[in-house]
């Protein structure tokens, strides 16, 4: 199923369908600020496990938290003061921090090392999303199951992934993922150079907040 949604303005209506999906244990399609995304509730272990099994993703890999504003992200990750005073100028936007997970989250989604990788995406729809599930959506990007190139095209994730209930079709998206940093060792560490790499370097200097000579 597809249905078109304004990016900017979500249709009330149209984010509560979604919700409602999201809630009994169907796998949403829906934009970011970066690319497309394909999510569950984080409260389904089944919709988890279809997840798993609609990308054909190894149990290790992991998905990421996405949530609608920062006080959401302290909930679910620890956060050290220095480190907060770095995120809070970043998000919302295209970055996925990698932290210490708290004891709210649920052991089937904890790495080995008791981690995260958490969002708080700078799109209308992606909030909505979040804000009226109450929890986060556990996510990951969608791409072609043969070749895992990014879709950005609403139309064809529907027509590629038969097991997804939902396509929020709010556009063309983006071809670029998030930019992850891990926030686990002292200063942030560059792990995926991604989407909004010259906001941080507008901000920090990429050699002073991530530690590294050449990207």
């Amino acid at each position: 199923m597809l249905i078109e949604i304004n990016p900017l303005h979500p249709e009330p209506r149209k984010i509560a369908r979604a919700v409602q999906l999201l809630q009994s244990g169907g796998i949403v399609a829906y934009p970011t600020d970066t690319v497309y995304a394909l999510g569950v509730d984080l409260g389904s272990k089944s919709a988890i496990d279809k997840l798993y099994g609609v990308k054909r993703l190894a149990r290790d890999q992991p998905l990421a938290f996405v949530v609608p504003d920062l006080a959401d992200l302290a909930k679910y990750a620890v956060v050290q003061d220095h480190h907060y005073r770095f995120i809070k100028h970043l998000v919302p936007g295209p970055y996925t921090f990698i932290l210490p997970a708290t004891r709210e989250v649920p052991r089937l989604v904890m790495m080995k090392r008791k981690t995260i990788g958490i969002r708080v995406p700078d799109h209308a729809v992606t909030r909505a999303l979040a804000q009226e599930l109450g929890r986060p959506i556990m996510t990951t990007t969608a791409t072609h199951p043969v070749d895992g190139s990014v879709l950005f095209d609403p139309s064809e994730i529907s027509d590629l992934y038969g097991g997804v209930d939902l396509v929020l079709d709010a556009g063309v998206g983006e071809t670029v993922s998030s930019t992850i940093l891990d926030m686990t060792d002292g200063e942030p560490t560059l792990r995926r150079e991604g989407a909004g790499m010259e906001r941080i370097e507008k901000l920090y200097g990429v050699r002073r907040a991530l530690g590294v000579d050449d990207l």
